[in-house]
């Protein structure tokens, strides 16, 4: 255990970052509109996160003896990538609320919010490449085709949760769940954040791709553990509305575990409230959902499963990096595995 808390840890980061990147976004502009632009660009940024993603680079960077502060740059691109991927995520599930605000379609349409979406995009990329000047153009060029794997794995990701509910389709396995997640979520969440890390410290290639079967693991966990909160967590706290998911028709591995055990009339039933359109499910509905999940224990069946994916992901870790000393930063990255399945939003 290490003697900082996790959420110590990650709200000083988080701060850290912050500053970087509201010193790097531009602030003024003479002609108005761009100006505004500007302005909303700031906006998600400016929103109270976990900062979880640029908080394992900058770990995983000193556990291998490497120097955090030349991560902060790839740390802040992490955290830009973030910012515009949960924009245009916000408008394609036609969400309302994300941090406790409105989402950015939901104060300014959706034409406006995903120019910002794009902008804050660019703006990620620019960020990288001040890494030229800092860490030189070989190692700034290997970081950056990075963020290429990882932006082409999140939009594949997406692409495939998005054709489920566009095509109806709900005879989902674990499997499935599995595929999306570890593309979508595990990517950007864990994979990657320990790998550039690790790169900026001179981590070994080999080293280097150990880290993709426990990001996996973890990134996993970690979105499990997302879709419980939507359902059982506390609005204040998780900053996004309770049961969502269930509004937006998202296939959790909460929902294939109930679809797996119900009742085929249950699974009839709760298909045909799932397929309807947000507009259309009424409160009733949700709550007839939310219930089945709680009589067949799904909600508790995806608790179990994100813990033994994170107590896999503490092991592999401590045993394949049981040479690396044992220096504040890998205590408290392995203290912010329980974290990431203990935590309230």
């Amino acid at each position: 255990m290490s003697e900082i808390q996790p959420l110590e840890f990650l709200k000083k980061t988080k701060a850290q970052i912050d500053a970087h990147i509201f010193d790097f976004l531009p602030r003024e502009h003479e002609h108005p509109e761009v100006h505004q632009f500007y302005e909303m660009m700031l906006d998600y940024p400016l929103r109270a996160g976990k900062g979880l993603r640029p908080a394992i680079c900058l770990l995983i960077c000193e556990a291998f003896g490497g120097n955090p502060r030349n991560a902060l740059n790839t740390a802040a691109a992490l955290e830009l990538l973030q910012n515009w991927a949960l924009i245009h995520d916000d408008i394609e599930d036609g969400s309302d609320l994300r941090r406790g605000e409105p989402c950015l379609h939901q104060k300014y349409g959706i034409p406006i919010a995903i120019n910002v979406g794009d902008g804050l995009h660019c703006k990620m990329w620019e960020m990288l490449n001040q890494n030229a000047d800092l860490l030189g153009y070989e190692l700034a060029f290997t970081i950056a085709s990075e963020f290429v794997q990882l932006s082409n794995s999140i939009v594949e990701g997406q692409h495939i949760e998005l054709s489920w509910v566009d095509s109806n389709r709900w005879n989902l396995t674990e499997a499935d769940y599995w595929t999306m997640c570890v593309r979508k979520t595990a990517s950007y969440t864990c994979i990657t954040p320990c790998r550039v890390g690790g790169l900026i410290a001179g981590a070994s290639r080999l080293e280097l791709d150990l880290f993709i079967d426990l990001g996996m693991n973890l990134g996993v966990a970690f979105q499990i553990q997302d879709d419980v909160l939507n359902l059982i967590g506390e609005e204040r706290l998780y900053g996004k509305e309770i049961g969502g998911d269930i509004s937006e028709g998202k296939r959790t591995l909460i929902l294939i575990h109930l679809l797996s055990v119900c009742s085929q009339a249950e699974a009839d039933r709760v298909i045909e409230i799932m397929s309807q359109q947000r507009a259309e499910k009424h409160p009733d509905e949700i709550q007839e959902v939310l219930d089945l999940m709680a009589h067949y224990e799904s909600i508790q069946y995806a608790q179990q499963h994100a813990k033994r994916l994170a107590q896999k992901a503490y092991t592999q870790f401590n045993r394949t990096f049981s040479y690396l000393p044992a220096t504040p930063a890998k205590g408290i990255f392995l203290d912010l595995i329980d974290f990431v399945i203990e935590r309230e939003y």
